[in-house]
């Protein structure tokens, strides 16, 4: 399929929903004639588009990628089949099941599809005061999912930027999510209520923008943006309406480019056929090369925003080439960070090691320079 702007937006809002409508149960492992058969599910992204349309394989593998989402592939491993060989997942989720429910059929691989920074995620009403973070003390926070990997970072971030602590504000969790596309579940590890932090269920029936929208929170926390926000509604807006110059700047601070999702691969697969471990992360390494020479090349005439050209080369210049990057040692002190905020916020019962959760022999490896 050739990469067109037109695409990739049909897929993306395809890829979410995508997910009830795949016969997981039907996946299996086993050798073809054109080598191992692996399946694999995740996003298509523009980092791994190419995986996704056959342009980059899986050396020594006969792939089938899915395209599925994140709900519903947490689910999958966590309490599901079990069937995917290779999957995106929600990196704190998997923590959280590593840690507190001794889970260990799946190891991460150091591949990092999603990250996004957080300074953008907060939302406010305009009618209570709040200017800064530290006017969020006291205030109730809605969310749809307490122990998310967004809000874990929101919330260390804010402890550690702005000294305004999660059991300083009130939770209130909503048993819906008004930017969800699709039916997939909730994974029980994004809703980890830990002692001695005020959190309570909002109304049923009323997701996260509606008590926004009716007044019953005075912010919301969000890994997207509610329904109320996208709409226009006029007294909700970004607690940081310039969120560009803030996570611009803090980045420029720490270095921390937050990691959201990554890639896990069943650990019994991974023992039968080690050599495969480093074919995935290559593969996945190439994909996002691939959207790198894009940007490069048609950014400036393909995307019909002005000044996209610009922006990717102001990225570069501030975070480096490979802003991306993929490997341990590039993103060490970022999942060192990830594991410090989850076991400060009482979330992961320990703080985890990097050692322990990716697969031994990825731990070496790197993204080759050309």
């Amino acid at each position: 399929m050739t990469f067109t702007r037109r695409n990739f937006i049909k897929t993306s809002a395809l890829a979410v929903g995508a997910a009830t409508a795949l016969p997981l149960s039907s996946f299996a492992s086993s050798q073809s004639k054109d080598g191992l058969s692996l399946t694999a599910a995740g996003y298509r992204l523009d980092r791994t588009r190419a995986l996704f349309d056959g342009k980059v394989g899986i050396d020594g593998c006969a792939a089938e990628f899915k395209e599925i989402g994140i709900g519903d592939l947490n689910t999958h491993v966590f309490s599901g089949p079990r069937t995917l060989d290779v999957t995106e997942i929600g990196l704190h989720p998997f923590m959280l099941a590593w840690a507190n429910e001794d889970f260990r059929a799946y190891y991460l691989l150091p591949i990092f599809p999603l990250r996004v920074f957080r300074h953008k995620s907060v939302f406010i009403r305009t009618d209570r005061g709040i200017k800064t973070p530290q006017d969020l003390k006291g205030k109730k926070i809605a969310t749809a999912g307490y122990s998310s990997t967004s809000l874990t970072w929101i919330r260390g971030i804010f402890e550690e930027e702005y000294g305004i602590r999660a059991d300083e504000m009130q939770w209130v969790v909503s048993q819906k999510d008004s930017s969800a596309k699709d039916a997939g579940k909730v994974s029980k590890q994004e809703n980890i209520f830990p002692k001695g932090v005020p959190i309570s269920y909002g109304p049923e029936g009323k997701d996260e923008s509606d008590l926004l929208a009716e007044g019953v929170v005075d912010a919301c926390f969000h890994a997207a943006e509610p329904k109320a926000y996208t709409e226009g509604h006029p007294k909700i807006e970004r607690l940081f309406p310039d969120y560009r110059s803030v996570e611009r700047a803090f980045y420029a601070k720490t270095g921390i480019f937050p990691i959201m999702h990554a890639v896990a691969i069943k650990r019994d697969f991974a023992k039968a056929n080690p050599w495969v471990v480093k074919a995935v992360f290559n593969a996945y390494s190439q994909s996002k090369k691939e959207s790198y020479q894009y940007l490069a090349k048609a950014l400036w005439f393909d995307n019909m925003l002005p000044w996209a050209a610009q922006e990717f080369e102001e990225t570069k210049a501030l975070m480096g080439q490979n802003f991306y990057s993929y490997g341990i040692e590039p993103n060490r002190e970022i999942l060192e960070k990830l594991f410090q905020y989850s076991y400060r916020q009482k979330l992961c019962k320990r703080e985890l090691k990097i050692q322990e959760v990716f697969e031994p022999s990825s731990l070496e490896l790197t993204e080759s320079s050309d």
